[in-house]
Protein backbone atom coordinates (compact mmCIF):
# COMPACT_ATOMS: atom_id res chain seq x y z
CA UNK A 1 0.00 0.00 0.00
CA UNK A 2 0.97 3.99 -0.81
CA UNK A 3 0.73 5.95 2.65
CA UNK A 4 0.26 9.48 1.51
CA UNK A 5 0.53 12.08 3.84
CA UNK A 6 -0.99 16.08 3.87
CA UNK A 7 1.04 18.06 6.22
CA UNK A 8 -0.61 21.24 7.09
CA UNK A 9 -0.24 24.05 9.67
CA UNK A 10 -2.87 22.60 11.91
CA UNK A 11 -3.56 19.05 11.15
CA UNK A 12 -1.49 15.76 9.14
CA UNK A 13 -4.09 14.20 6.79
CA UNK A 14 -3.14 10.53 5.88
CA UNK A 15 -4.52 7.68 3.41
CA UNK A 16 -3.49 4.64 2.67
CA UNK A 17 -3.90 3.85 -0.82
CA UNK A 18 -4.42 0.13 -2.52
CA UNK A 19 -2.51 -0.96 -5.79
CA UNK A 20 -5.69 -0.28 -7.78
CA UNK A 21 -5.92 3.61 -6.41
CA UNK A 22 -8.60 3.12 -4.09
CA UNK A 23 -8.65 4.45 -0.72
CA UNK A 24 -8.68 1.76 2.10
CA UNK A 25 -8.35 4.07 5.45
CA UNK A 26 -8.26 7.82 6.08
CA UNK A 27 -7.55 10.00 8.95
CA UNK A 28 -6.25 13.14 10.16
CA UNK A 29 -4.25 14.12 13.63
CA UNK A 30 -2.39 16.62 14.75
CA UNK A 31 0.93 15.44 15.81
CA UNK A 32 3.69 13.44 14.14
CA UNK A 33 3.75 11.41 16.97
CA UNK A 34 -0.26 10.45 17.08
CA UNK A 35 0.41 9.47 13.27
CA UNK A 36 2.93 6.86 14.08
CA UNK A 37 0.17 5.50 16.69
CA UNK A 38 -2.31 5.92 14.30
CA UNK A 39 -0.42 3.60 11.57
CA UNK A 40 1.00 0.75 14.14
CA UNK A 41 0.03 -2.90 12.68
CA UNK A 42 0.21 -1.58 8.69
CA UNK A 43 3.85 -1.58 8.62
CA UNK A 44 4.42 -4.73 6.68
CA UNK A 45 1.66 -3.44 4.52
CA UNK A 46 3.18 -0.24 3.99
CA UNK A 47 5.30 -0.01 0.31
CA UNK A 48 5.70 3.28 -0.55
CA UNK A 49 4.87 6.87 1.04
CA UNK A 50 4.82 10.62 -0.45
CA UNK A 51 4.03 13.31 1.46
CA UNK A 52 3.40 17.01 1.10
CA UNK A 53 4.49 19.35 4.02
CA UNK A 54 4.25 23.08 4.70
CA UNK A 55 5.90 22.30 8.39
CA UNK A 56 9.53 23.50 9.22
CA UNK A 57 11.93 21.89 7.44
CA UNK A 58 13.17 20.43 11.19
CA UNK A 59 9.60 18.72 11.37
CA UNK A 60 9.76 17.92 8.28
CA UNK A 61 13.04 15.77 8.14
CA UNK A 62 12.17 14.70 11.73
CA UNK A 63 8.99 12.83 10.39
CA UNK A 64 10.61 11.38 7.25
CA UNK A 65 13.10 10.10 9.72
CA UNK A 66 10.19 8.72 11.23
CA UNK A 67 8.74 6.52 9.05
CA UNK A 68 11.66 5.40 7.37
CA UNK A 69 12.93 3.86 10.64
CA UNK A 70 9.77 2.23 11.93
CA UNK A 71 8.10 1.58 8.44
CA UNK A 72 11.21 0.65 6.12
CA UNK A 73 9.91 2.80 3.07
CA UNK A 74 11.38 5.55 1.70
CA UNK A 75 8.94 8.52 1.34
CA UNK A 76 8.77 10.95 -1.59
CA UNK A 77 8.52 14.64 -0.77
CA UNK A 78 6.87 17.35 -2.97
CA UNK A 79 9.04 19.84 -3.74
CA UNK A 80 8.75 23.13 -5.59
CA UNK A 81 8.19 23.55 -9.54
CA UNK A 82 8.10 26.17 -11.68
CA UNK A 83 5.61 24.22 -13.83
CA UNK A 84 4.06 20.52 -13.28
CA UNK A 85 1.13 18.85 -15.24
CA UNK A 86 0.76 21.98 -17.86
CA UNK A 87 0.30 24.37 -14.62
CA UNK A 88 2.80 26.98 -14.51
CA UNK A 89 3.59 28.65 -11.05
CA UNK A 90 1.99 32.21 -11.02
CA UNK A 91 5.20 33.35 -8.08
CA UNK A 92 7.94 35.43 -9.20
CA UNK A 93 9.92 32.95 -6.98
CA UNK A 94 7.58 30.04 -7.31
CA UNK A 95 9.45 28.84 -4.27
CA UNK A 96 7.50 30.74 -2.07
CA UNK A 97 4.12 29.77 -3.00
CA UNK A 98 2.45 26.88 -0.41
CA UNK A 99 3.21 23.91 -1.25
CA UNK A 100 -0.35 22.22 -0.63
CA UNK A 101 -2.22 24.93 -2.31
CA UNK A 102 0.52 24.36 -5.69
CA UNK A 103 -0.74 21.11 -5.21
CA UNK A 104 -4.23 21.87 -4.96
CA UNK A 105 -4.07 24.35 -8.11
CA UNK A 106 -2.17 21.97 -10.19
CA UNK A 107 -4.64 18.68 -9.03
CA UNK A 108 -7.61 21.18 -9.45
CA UNK A 109 -6.39 21.54 -13.16
CA UNK A 110 -5.59 18.24 -13.59
CA UNK A 111 -9.11 16.83 -13.05
CA UNK A 112 -10.71 19.85 -15.30
CA UNK A 113 -8.16 21.30 -17.80
CA UNK A 114 -10.01 24.47 -17.99
CA UNK A 115 -9.84 27.74 -16.31
CA UNK A 116 -10.36 27.23 -12.52
CA UNK A 117 -11.10 29.36 -9.13
CA UNK A 118 -9.72 26.82 -6.48
CA UNK A 119 -10.51 27.79 -2.84
CA UNK A 120 -9.27 26.15 0.03
CA UNK A 121 -11.22 26.96 3.36
CA UNK A 122 -9.27 25.72 6.25
CA UNK A 123 -7.20 27.90 9.12
CA UNK A 124 -6.74 30.12 6.56
CA UNK A 125 -8.44 30.90 3.42
CA UNK A 126 -6.80 30.42 -0.07
CA UNK A 127 -7.73 31.44 -3.72
CA UNK A 128 -5.73 31.04 -6.29
CA UNK A 129 -6.53 31.44 -10.30
CA UNK A 130 -5.70 29.29 -13.25
CA UNK A 131 -6.39 29.83 -17.03
CA UNK A 132 -7.66 27.88 -19.64
CA UNK A 133 -3.82 27.03 -21.15
CA UNK A 134 -2.73 26.33 -17.24
CA UNK A 135 -1.35 29.62 -15.83
CA UNK A 136 -1.45 30.59 -12.42
CA UNK A 137 -2.42 34.11 -12.01
CA UNK A 138 -1.97 33.85 -8.62
CA UNK A 139 -4.22 34.59 -5.71
CA UNK A 140 -5.48 35.76 -2.57
CA UNK A 141 -5.00 34.71 1.41
CA UNK A 142 -7.24 35.46 3.96
CA UNK A 143 -7.99 33.94 7.86
CA UNK A 144 -10.28 31.45 7.82
CA UNK A 145 -13.02 30.58 10.33
CA UNK A 146 -10.25 28.98 12.83
CA UNK A 147 -8.68 32.45 12.52
CA UNK A 148 -11.33 35.21 12.46
CA UNK A 149 -12.31 33.26 15.44
CA UNK A 150 -9.04 32.80 17.45
CA UNK A 151 -7.99 36.18 17.27
CA UNK A 152 -11.60 37.61 18.36
CA UNK A 153 -11.31 35.41 21.37
CA UNK A 154 -7.25 36.19 21.97
CA UNK A 155 -7.97 40.43 21.77
CA UNK A 156 -11.49 40.50 23.15
CA UNK A 157 -11.86 39.83 26.62
CA UNK A 158 -15.73 39.52 26.89
CA UNK A 159 -15.81 36.63 23.59
CA UNK A 160 -15.95 33.59 25.45
CA UNK A 161 -18.01 30.25 24.40
CA UNK A 162 -17.09 27.11 23.38
CA UNK A 163 -17.27 24.86 20.40
CA UNK A 164 -20.51 23.34 21.07
CA UNK A 165 -22.09 26.82 21.53
CA UNK A 166 -19.87 27.88 17.77
CA UNK A 167 -21.67 24.64 16.33
CA UNK A 168 -25.21 26.03 17.94
CA UNK A 169 -24.90 29.28 16.53
CA UNK A 170 -24.33 28.35 13.02
CA UNK A 171 -28.11 26.32 12.59
CA UNK A 172 -29.49 30.05 11.79
CA UNK A 173 -28.26 33.25 10.40
CA UNK A 174 -30.37 35.87 11.65
CA UNK A 175 -28.92 38.75 13.64
CA UNK A 176 -27.25 37.61 16.66
CA UNK A 177 -28.36 37.56 20.39
CA UNK A 178 -25.75 36.41 22.10
CA UNK A 179 -21.68 36.89 21.88
CA UNK A 180 -21.47 33.37 19.78
CA UNK A 181 -23.99 33.72 17.61
CA UNK A 182 -23.36 36.92 16.85
CA UNK A 183 -19.02 36.14 16.54
CA UNK A 184 -19.79 33.09 14.75
CA UNK A 185 -22.72 34.45 12.42
CA UNK A 186 -20.79 37.39 11.67
CA UNK A 187 -17.28 35.43 10.96
CA UNK A 188 -19.58 33.09 8.38
CA UNK A 189 -20.76 36.44 6.45
CA UNK A 190 -17.67 37.51 6.19
CA UNK A 191 -16.44 34.02 4.26
CA UNK A 192 -18.94 33.77 2.18
CA UNK A 193 -18.31 36.99 1.26
CA UNK A 194 -14.81 36.88 0.54
CA UNK A 195 -15.88 33.82 -1.48
CA UNK A 196 -18.37 35.23 -3.69
CA UNK A 197 -15.47 37.99 -4.60
CA UNK A 198 -13.44 35.45 -5.94
CA UNK A 199 -16.36 34.39 -8.04
CA UNK A 200 -16.57 37.92 -9.45
CA UNK A 201 -13.35 38.38 -10.09
CA UNK A 202 -13.06 34.56 -11.76
CA UNK A 203 -15.71 36.06 -14.15
CA UNK A 204 -14.22 39.11 -14.73
CA UNK A 205 -10.76 37.17 -16.20
CA UNK A 206 -12.59 34.02 -17.55
CA UNK A 207 -16.27 35.26 -18.38
CA UNK A 208 -18.63 32.04 -17.42
CA UNK A 209 -16.36 29.40 -19.07
CA UNK A 210 -14.56 28.44 -15.25
CA UNK A 211 -14.68 26.33 -12.48
CA UNK A 212 -14.90 26.27 -9.69
CA UNK A 213 -13.08 23.92 -6.63
CA UNK A 214 -13.89 23.85 -2.92
CA UNK A 215 -11.68 22.10 -0.51
CA UNK A 216 -10.70 22.44 3.36
CA UNK A 217 -12.47 21.62 6.15
CA UNK A 218 -15.05 24.47 5.79
CA UNK A 219 -15.65 24.43 2.39
CA UNK A 220 -19.38 23.02 2.95
CA UNK A 221 -19.75 26.58 4.97
CA UNK A 222 -19.84 28.69 1.30
CA UNK A 223 -21.84 25.95 -1.05
CA UNK A 224 -24.93 27.71 -0.21
CA UNK A 225 -23.46 30.80 -1.98
CA UNK A 226 -21.80 28.90 -4.84
CA UNK A 227 -24.16 26.44 -5.65
CA UNK A 228 -21.90 25.65 -8.96
CA UNK A 229 -19.19 24.68 -7.16
CA UNK A 230 -17.49 21.21 -7.28
CA UNK A 231 -16.02 19.68 -3.74
CA UNK A 232 -13.04 18.22 -3.62
CA UNK A 233 -12.21 17.13 -0.37
CA UNK A 234 -8.96 15.70 -1.30
CA UNK A 235 -7.39 18.15 -3.64
CA UNK A 236 -4.20 18.42 -2.34
CA UNK A 237 -3.77 14.45 -2.92
CA UNK A 238 -4.71 14.81 -6.32
CA UNK A 239 -1.62 17.15 -6.87
CA UNK A 240 0.09 14.97 -4.27
CA UNK A 241 0.22 12.17 -7.01
CA UNK A 242 1.40 14.12 -10.22
CA UNK A 243 4.12 15.44 -8.01
CA UNK A 244 5.72 12.06 -7.11
CA UNK A 245 4.18 9.68 -9.17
Amino acid sequence: MMLELDCGNSLIKWRLIEHDGSVRQAGSTESATQLVTDLQGLAPALRDCRLVSVRTEQETAALVATLRELFAIEPRCAQPARELAGVRNGYGDYHKLGLDRWLALVGAYHLQHRACLVLDLGTAITADFVTHDGTHLGGYICPGMPLMRKQLRIHTSRIRYDDTEAQMALHDFSPGQCTAEAVERGCLLMLQGFAQAQQQLAQQYFGSDFEVFLTGGDAELVLPVLPGARTVPDLVFVGLALACP
